[in-house]
């Protein structure tokens, strides 16, 4: 028998990392590609959630952003421990995200307008508020009403820090207190939901909004879904909770995809200042 002229098959490695499958629709993405969709998947537009820079990165225009209160860091007023001390989780976090705090804050430009925003990053302890999140989101609410700017929360938690206890649920009384002085001020405030909104943010300043816009698929509301069917033993509707619902409901004014929200904030800023 003659032998084979052709060459053995070689296995071509691929580098780890540079595919991704939805965990939605299971396609498989090339990074690259996600990315140029601002984590949005190409094949269902399911909305990836992603970091506070990388939101500030798609949502500013470029070099524009300043951040102020970049050191602010939360204490340990309880001493607590779980698995670990609180200590602990916050020093990996920090570690982990290169953040020291759920949020940033800061003045930046959107298409040319100037207004003062804070994003919050669901990779730091789930987005979750303790004092610090609410120092900073009522710093930022303050300078905008001494500068005469609008403000714009990006928002996405899990909820009151618990390792805080006390100290974090007063962080909602203190936010809305702050929203209600900016409003009293004939201040513009834009919010964004994002995924999740959920428990003490949600229930203090991400739904005190002049105009309320929301992602895609965006859970938002107080409890969970599942809390609430194991707590009433009810089948709740399809989509319960999501932003489609809650537009649905009157709860938020407009669903606006990702690539749009540049255009779609600088549009409200425009029509209010008329």
């Amino acid at each position: 028998m003659a032998e084979s002229t052709h060459s053995p098959r070689r296995n071509v490695e691929v580098p780890e990392g540079l595919w991704i499958r939805c965990v939605r629709c299971g396609a498989m993405v090339y990074r690259r590609i996600l990315e140029e969709e601002l984590h949005v998947c190409p094949e269902c537009d399911y909305h990836y959630r992603i970091d506070a820079r990388t939101r500030l990165a798609q949502l500013n225009d470029p070099g524009t952003f300043e951040e102020f209160l970049p050191d602010l860091e939360s204490s340990d007023p309880l001493e607590f421990t779980d698995r670990i001390s609180y200590r602990e989780r916050l020093a990996k976090t920090k570690q982990e995200t290169g953040e020291t705090e759920a949020i940033v804050v800061g003045k930046g430009f959107i298409k040319g307008r100037p207004l003062i925003m804070g994003v919050m990053n669901p990779n730091f302890i789930m987005g979750s508020m303790g004092a610090v999140v609410g120092e900073k989101v009522s710093a930022a609410t303050e300078r905008a009403m001494n500068e005469s700017l609008p403000l714009l929360m990006v928002t996405c938690s899990g909820g009151a820090r618990m390792m805080e206890g006390m100290v974090s649920l007063a962080q909602m009384a203190k936010t809305s207190a702050a929203v209600a002085k900016f409003d009293d001020a004939g201040g513009l405030y834009i919010v964004v939901m994002t995924d999740p909104t959920t428990a003490g943010v949600a229930a203090s300043f991400a739904f005190l909004g002049d105009v309320t816009l929301a992602e895609p698929g965006a859970l938002i509301g107080f409890a969970g879904p599942r809390v609430i069917a194991n707590t009433i033993k009810a089948t709740l509707p399809e989509g319960f909770q999501r932003a489609e619902f809650m537009l649905e409901h009157g709860f938020v004014d407009r669903i606006v995809h990702r690539r749009d929200l540049r255009s779609e904030i600088a549009r409200i800023i425009d029509y209010c200042n008329k």
